[in-house]
């Protein structure tokens, strides 16, 4: 098995020296193409990474309603996109080391941990998790601007109270709203950025400034393949969230093959 020494450098590279491509939309076809081949050639791995996914969704989800927050069941849900690229990191560590002809395993997965690139990982893990709880609380908040302290009876009178009344309109309309928000903030400051984190030694800042830009370079390509991602990963839910198990890392694989196209070695 190859040593992490092989895998990544100890020389930090500049936000300057990394450049940005512009891509078509076509490239997101080829890019889903990849990630699925990679995702075939190790699909036992990806399941088995994407069990921790749908497992954790499920466990908040039900401290939630056992809290008696039942108001903050779908936001725990939606909100784990938020969480999406952090669990994606291994996925991309496999197609890295496919595309480099290396073994395939799920120990060798991690490799990173014992590189320079696990301190700034891990640092952007930790701010993905903190604009998760921030939208916890922009939710409650919300929440309790509409609705006061409160909690609903249960979570089928607080569905009938979002689609039969105006003020339930108004929750989904600000929910909507500011949840956008987040989701564009997160996804155009880690898309890229997990990615560059693993495959070059870098910065945080450096890695979401060029995340950022790599982004905002190709606006309509990156608002398309927003869209895919949305659409994907609702399908994979409505299967009773095992269509996730597939559609997760298929996902974190396309978006490595996303980055490569995007970002110049």
């Amino acid at each position: 098995m190859a040593q992490p020494e092989i895998l990544f450098r100890d020389i930090a590279v500049k936000s300057s020296e990394i450049r940005v491509r512009k891509i078509g939309v076509a490239d997101l076809g080829q890019a889903l193409r990849e990630g699925y081949e990679d995702f075939n050639e190790k699909p036992s791995f990806g399941f088995f990474l994407i069990l921790i996914y749908p497992l954790f969704a499920l466990l908040v989800s039900n401290f939630a309603v056992g809290e008696n927050a039942g108001q903050l069941a779908f936001p725990v849900l939606a909100g784990l996109t938020l969480l999406g690229p952090v669990f994606s990191v291994a996925l991309f560590a496999m197609s890295r080391r496919r595309e480099l002809g290396l073994e395939l395993n799920w120990r060798a997965a991690f490799d990173f941990i014992h590189s320079s690139s696990f301190a700034p990982i891990a640092a952007l893990s930790v701010v993905m998790a903190l604009l998760y709880g921030a939208w916890l609380f922009m939710a409650q908040f919300i929440y309790m601007g509409l609705f006061g302290a409160d909690p609903p009876d249960s979570l089928s009178a607080l569905v009938t109270e979002v689609t039969t009344t105006r003020r339930g309109g108004a929750l989904v309309f600000y929910g909507v709203g500011v949840g956008a928000l987040f989701a564009f903030t997160v996804f155009a400051s880690s898309v890229f950025a997990f990615p560059l984190l693993l495959d070059k030694p870098t910065t945080t800042m450096t890695a979401v400034s060029t995340s950022i830009r790599a982004v905002t370079s190709n606006p309509v390509a990156m608002l398309v393949w927003g869209a895919l991602v949305v659409v994907l990963l609702a399908l994979g839910a409505a299967l009773l969230l095992i269509g996730l198990a597939a559609v997760l890392p298929i996902l974190g694989h396309a978006t490595w093959h996303l980055y490569r196209k995007v970002i110049e070695s």
